[in-house]
């Protein structure tokens, strides 16, 4: 028929058409050398593929059987008769429908149950089929049966490859925001599921009061762009819709801040590894050296912007911190020089670098050596971080502290924290600059929550996935007095590994996510749950009241319990609208259905005060907030008479269990009458660096929603051209892929 002889002719040419595609390389399958071309095909651990000959399918009207080895299972079943139908009835949470699309192809209804849930459009603009793109899919269908029906609309072929079904435990399943709002007795806080991310949520950070972004490491998620499967996305709050944004390199573990400017710089990541990780499916560019750009887009419509030939790191960056110092440009700080798991002498960056570049200490925008970090191995990746009042930075990494001074190039090593509590990766904890105001003289303090004791030295054969985490919180006001005084030690009611700690407008900060046991990364240890290295869920929120008495500072008393492991790979975030989102949980190689699988599902702790009733800002100043000038406010108030406070917050990047840009500053209120506020923006850089921000207005301790601020001169922080030439003379774009191939290894595994 005309059909077969179509794809006969066709078909002959798909390998070359796909070499073409500029967005992909193609990959290497395992044991091979010879590379294939990509399709978003991919079955996850627990799920289960069928083809299109499988018995379990059945056909109905002219349906035509295409023979081809460019297809997954060597033949695809095609029609081009309106109305033909396929059928296929399955158990589980999830369905996804492969076929191939070209010119060719068209329209067809997707109906589950006999309801329609999608008209879906197979064309694409190629001469020659592209086989195996996924065309459908769903993952919040209810546990049980169901009947998948594909209708042709008669506008065009299409074709059926295979069919793949996700199978998740009821807990673990997806759900829309009407399934799931769990209560306590007590109102006060409630829980609900509601939404996807899209793409698992390894790192997050809020844009603009409308959206954040989600950045993922490169996998087989559910989410495509361009015909495969995206690793970003762009998460509307109101709505709940997630966007794919394209990327070009393996941002898989990379840190991220804000510049002065508005500008999100997404940095570092892992290369692609033959034979080795998923990321070799994909063809992407290596992430090593990588500086993704995304300019501000309070609008939504957001890029992501990568220019390797002119814009990268001087040095190679997996598991850095990155933050925004108080002249509004980040600070790179350490990592590794590949992905593995726990860092060691032969992969360990123990330098800084700055972006823009910088010519300080003769480096001519070249890393800068830091004995920190050669002192803290092995535990030190994804160090803790804070710019603190006076221009410095607190850095903490394994059990030890330190602050640094950027500008003189000099150390002051802190006492350690206390009973030998690790808290950087893989020992992860979580950490937070607590709130810093006038009154007391804007003061710094920090506070260190979760970890292990677990020797950094043991190989992955003598740790457990059941070693107990730590429930020490550790408090050091950074004055002299303070330090002087040292560490003062309290402790959660559970303990927690890869906790996320979120400040609230309030001054409270809540601790939620993490494991009871194990240790960070998946695959290393003995013990393991699926292939996650930690165990035993906390799945309880916990409240922290700074300013509480010693021993009363935690509570979970009417918080909700969740039903989902937030384990590695999982972040939460306080959002404009006051709640807090919680997502991720991806402790796999690539996306899974086993036990700890790759979670979508966003869930929304929502505190007291977002259900009753609240200030407004109805108006803020437009523009930038210089520092120590006098801006105001036009707000709708509860009561004239109330007590009120002007707060100040940067919402951060957050992955790993790292906020290091996130801050609480409370602003000096000048007057207020009426419904006119005027506030006083904050005195330098050092107590608050230039940046997005968002201002809430508290009354009695009730917080409004918050509005987006710039504060500073909203500029781009200082750009020394000879530094960046200095850069680019002194190394290549993607210099470090030749670690293509290379196999792990306990020196440099997949982690």
């Amino acid at each position: 028929s005309f059909l077969l002889l179509y794809y006969y002719l066709a078909l002959c040419t798909v390998s070359c058409i796909l070499a073409l595609d500029p967005a992909w390389n193609g990959h290497t399958p395992p044991g091979s050398n010879t590379p294939a071309a990509f399709t978003p095909y991919y079955v996850a651990p627990g799920a289960k593929g069928y083809s299109s000959s499988s018995p379990f399918i059945q056909y109905k009207g002219d349906w035509q059987i295409i023979y081809s080895p460019s297809f997954n299972h060597k033949l695809v079943h095609s029609t081009c008769q309106k109305q033909a139908t396929v059928s296929f009835s399955f158990n589980g949470t999830g369905v996804e429908w492969f076929g191939n699309c070209d010119k060719r192809h068209g329209s067809a209804s997707v109906y589950i149950d006999k309801n329609l849930v999608a008209v879906v459009n197979t064309y694409c603009d190629s001469t020659s089929p592209k086989p195996d793109q996924r065309q459908f899919s769903t993952f919040n269908l209810h546990s049980g049966s169901h009947r998948l029906v594909i209708e042709n609309s008669g506008d065009g072929c299409i074709d059926l490859n295979d069919i793949v079904v996700t199978r998740v435990k009821q807990s673990s399943r997806p759900v829309s925001r009407r399934q799931i709002q769990r209560r306590t007795s007590n109102p006060a806080w409630t829980l609900n599921v509601d939404g996807s991310t899209g793409v698992n949520a390894m790192q997050l950070a809020v844009l603009s009061e409308t959206h954040a972004i989600v950045i993922d490491k490169v996998e087989h998620n559910p989410l495509t762009i361009n015909g495969h499967p995206a690793w970003a996305s762009l998460f509307e709050f109101k709505t709940r819709q997630v966007t794919p944004l394209g990327m070009q390199s393996n941002s898989f573990c990379a840190g991220g801040s804000f510049l002065s400017n508005g500008t999100l710089i997404n940095v570092g990541g892992n290369p692609v590894v033959e034979d080795h990780t998923s990321a070799a499916d994909f063809g992407d560019l290596d992430g090593l050296q990588a500086l993704r750009i995304v300019e501000p887009c309070d609008d939504g419509h957001c890029i992501v912007s990568e220019y390797h030939d002119s814009v990268r790191m001087a040095s190679p960056r997996w598991y850095n911190t990155v933050l925004r110092i108080d002249d509004g440009s980040a600070m790179i700080i350490g990592g590794s020089k590949k992905g593995g798991w726990i860092n060691n002498a032969t992969v360990n960056n123990p330098t800084y670098e700055y972006y823009p570049p910088k010519d300080i200490h003769g480096s001519n925008g070249l890393p800068i050596h830091s004995p920190f970090l050669e002192d803290t191995l092995n535990s030190n990746l994804f160090p803790i971080a804070f710019s603190l009042p006076d221009g410095r930075v607190f850095l903490a990494a394994n059990n030890d502290a330190m602050i640094y001074d950027w500008k003189t190039n000099t150390e002051e090593r802190l006492p350690p924290i206390p009973n030998g509590v690790r808290v950087t990766y893989p020992m992860t904890g979580t950490a937070l600059l607590l709130p810093l105001s006038s009154e007391n003289d804007y003061t710094p303090e920090v506070l260190i929550c979760g970890g292990s004791t677990v020797d950094d030295k043991k190989p992955g054969s003598e740790i457990s996935s059941q070693d107990a985490a730590s429930s020490q919180c550790s408090r050091l006001v950074l004055s002299k007095e303070g330090i002087q005084k040292g560490w003062e030690v309290d402790h959660m009611p559970q303990a927690r590994l890869m906790p996320d700690a979120v400040l609230l407008p309030t001054g409270q900060i809540v601790i939620v996510n993490g494991a009871g046991s194990g240790i960070s990364g998946y695959g290393n240890v003995i013990d393991q749950v699926g292939v996650s290295n930690a165990a035993n869920p906390v799945l309880t929120p916990v409240l922290y009241n700074p300013s509480a008495d010693l021993g009363s500072r935690f509570s979970s008393q009417d918080m909700p319990t969740s039903s989902i492991p937030r384990m590695y790979h999982s972040v939460a975030t306080l959002t404009p609208d006051g709640n807090i989102m919680i997502a991720g949980s991806n402790p796999n190689l690539d996306r899974s259905e086993i036990e700890y699988g790759t979670e979508y599902r966003v869930e929304w702790l929502s505190p007291p005060y977002v259900q009753g009733a609240r200030p407004k800002i109805q108006k803020h100043a437009q523009g930038c907030v210089g520092f120590g000038k006098t801006s105001s406010l036009e707000v709708k108030r509860l009561n004239p008479e109330s007590d009120i406070k002007v707060a100040l917050m940067d919402l951060g990047f957050v992955t790993h269990a790292v906020h290091a840009n996130s801050r609480l500053v409370y602003l000096d209120v000048e007057s207020s009458s009426g419904d006119t506020i005027v506030y006083k923006s904050p005195p330098n850089g050092g107590v608050s660096p230039p940046g997005p921000g968002f201002i809430y207005l508290l009354e009695d301790g009730v917080p409004s929603e918050g509005v987006k601020v710039m504060i500073g001169d909203c500029k781009s922080p200082k750009v020394d051209q000879k530094a960046i030439e200095n850069v680019l003379k002194s190394t290549q774009p993607d210099q470090y892929e030749k670690s293509r191939g290379k196999k792990g290894s306990e020196d440099d595994g997949s982690e």
